[in-house]
């Protein structure tokens, strides 16, 4: 695995280097089309080189795209992202962000769900619906690693901003523990009652979501501590913030709670009390730069494995149909998701719905919905929903995320 992650990181850097000098996208997508287009020459080696085409498929498969993401550095990409938000900001919109990241997400696995399930019918394919309720959880959650790095460049507002990176930080935790919940009854049923896997479901949010928040908040408050110790070693005080995010998410673990939300809470307690974003002190301009970079590397690393591991799919006719299908529904099914619960809160805006076209298009899907869709087994119709999540995941993050500020300036001159 170490040589697979060598590897990988080295073409990240490179990739990095050709967009900064020449390419000027935003991050995530110059990696993604560049990894993109290496996939051609990848792919005429199978027949001319062919030691060589599987020496580059091993390096996917050794990789082990769901393992690294979830249990890896999707902890460290989070308190990164975290680390930074304006925590007063994200304070005022609360509102807007728990619904954004509870209701909206059920609406939109629901529907998702149901239609992709009879868009599958349509096309030809089988799927029954449970599993389309799956892919409806692995893709209703907005990606926080892809909306925050591509935020970054698109000029909207400070509040419709906090209100899309609050939403993607939270509800990828939520989506988890919906998808898990959804898979539970995947795989019981006929084996207990529909009381019985309602407690477990029950339990299972309890236990991941709550039991994540809170945990976030005790291992973000020792951190925290020991950080404002630390008032003349700089050095020690971002091996602190290392320590909250390694040794967190290993007892997140073994705790059977949400590492990722706890990661969130976390990120979110320590940069506010250190005023992350003041950057004026020797430990906060070396916690500030180390997140940074770290963030820079994992992103590289993250979006390179998602465009290269395209090339061991096997698309077909179907498959690709019933993915543009899915893309225009889970658009669909964002808009109403955001305009239900949105259209229960107080706004000042004279024309809501054009906050509400931005959260649409704004909700960018990433490597989580990838890694989530390679957890299942044909058996859940595993082969079927990777397919499709990879075609809404590439959309989304080329289409949406290049257009995401053309859209904001359009709306709003």
């Amino acid at each position: 695995m170490f040589e697979s992650f060598s590897i990988i990181f080295t073409i990240a850097a490179l990739f990095n280097y050709i967009n900064y000098k020449w390419l000027k996208l935003p991050t995530t997508i110059g990696l993604m089309i560049l990894s993109l287009v290496l996939i051609i020459p990848i792919t005429i080696s199978k027949t001319l080189f062919p030691v060589l085409y599987t020496f580059f498929c091993d390096i996917i498969i050794n990789a082990d795209f769901k393992t690294l993401l979830l249990d890896g550095i999707l902890s460290f990409l989070l308190f990164a992202g975290a680390l930074h938000v304006n925590l007063a900001a994200l304070a005022k919109e609360k509102k807007s962000i728990l619904l954004f990241a509870t209701f909206s997400v059920l609406i939109s696995t629901f529907l998702v769900g149901s239609l992709v399930f009879y868009g599958a019918q349509l096309v030809g394919l089988e799927l029954p619906f449970i599993h389309a309720l799956l892919f409806g959880a692995l893709i209703s959650p907005t990606d926080p690693i892809a909306v925050m790095a591509i935020l970054k460049k698109a000029n909207i507002a400070k509040s419709l901003g906090i209100k899309i990176e609050g939403e993607s930080l939270f509800n990828d935790g939520i989506g988890v523990v919906v998808f898990s919940g959804i898979l539970l009854i995947a795989t019981t049923t006929g084996e207990h009652s529909s009381a019985e896997i309602g407690a477990e479901i029950s339990t299972l949010f309890l236990e991941e979501a709550v039991g994540g928040l809170l945990y976030g908040l005790v291992i973000g408050f020792l951190g925290l501590k020991c950080i404002q110790s630390l008032k003349e070693n700089p050095q020690l005080a971002v091996m602190i913030s290392l320590a909250v995010v390694m040794g967190g998410t290993a007892s997140a673990f073994m705790l059977h709670v949400s590492a990722p939300l706890a990661m969130v809470v976390a990120g979110l307690l320590i940069g506010h009390k250190i005023h992350i974003n003041e950057d004026k002190n020797p430990i906060q301009k070396a916690i500030n730069s180390f997140w940074e970079i770290l963030d820079d590397v994992f992103n590289g690393i993250l979006f390179v494995l998602i465009g290269l591991a395209i090339h061991l799919l096997e698309l077909n006719t179907s498959y690709i149909l019933l993915g543009i299908l899915a893309i225009l529904i889970v658009l669909f099914a964002r808009f109403v998701s955001v305009f239900l619960p949105y259209s229960l809160l107080k706004h000042k805006e004279k024309k809501p719905i054009k906050t509400i076209t931005i959260l649409t298009w704004g909700g960018l899907r990433g490597g989580i919905s990838i890694a989530l869709a390679l957890s299942l087994n044909n058996d859940l119709s595993g082969g079927l929903i990777l397919h499709i999540t990879y075609i809404i995941v590439l959309f989304s993050i080329i289409v949406q995320g290049l257009s995401i500020g053309k859209v904001v300036k359009k709306l709003y001159s």
